[in-house]
């Protein structure tokens, strides 16, 4: 093949267009920034539809597996208040009902006397049975004992 350009064509071509046989240079550093492009929106769109499940693991929240899950549907089934639904749930705070739930039990096993399987995180050994350590720290009070109920009409009843 010669080089030599058809007669009827321009004889000033423009930079870009390759004489024949040689590499498209422009071709090559476009391929390079369309690959390069593709990824970078690629990254962004998913640490964008990440945002709220990195929310809520970040400031350690209860309802991370939930947040997941609506992310997850979000991008699976293209349906964007899932992704609007776990932003407002990683923003909000639930409140910790388990905690005062537990200590309310604890102290409810303490009051009647069965012992619970753990206390203060330490299994109850060595203690007799129905008798619990007191918790560090608590103000341990003498036991009290019942009344003893009489069976009505026994006792006669005085007005004063």
């Amino acid at each position: 093949m010669s080089a030599e350009l058809h007669p009827a064509a321009n004889h000033h071509l423009p930079a870009f267009i390759a004489p024949p046989g040689e590499t498209d240079v422009l071709l090559t550093v476009m391929a390079v920034f369309l690959v390069v492009a593709v990824l970078a929106v690629g990254i962004l769109f998913l640490r964008l539809h990440t945002l709220p499940e990195r929310m809520a693991h970040r400031t350690h929240k209860l309802q991370f597996e939930i947040v997941a899950v609506l992310g997850l549907l979000a991008l699976f089934t293209h349906m964007h208040i899932f992704w609007v639904a776990g932003l407002l749930l990683a923003l909000i705070d639930l409140p910790d009902f388990g905690t005062p739930l537990r200590r309310m039990a604890s102290s409810l096993e303490r009051l009647a006397g069965t012992p619970p399987e753990t206390l203060g995180g330490q299994p109850n050994s060595g203690l007799p049975d129905g008798h619990l350590a007191p918790a560090p720290g608590t103000r341990v009070m003498p036991e009290r004992t019942r009344p003893v109920l009489e069976p009505v009409g026994t006792k006669e009843l005085t007005h004063a």
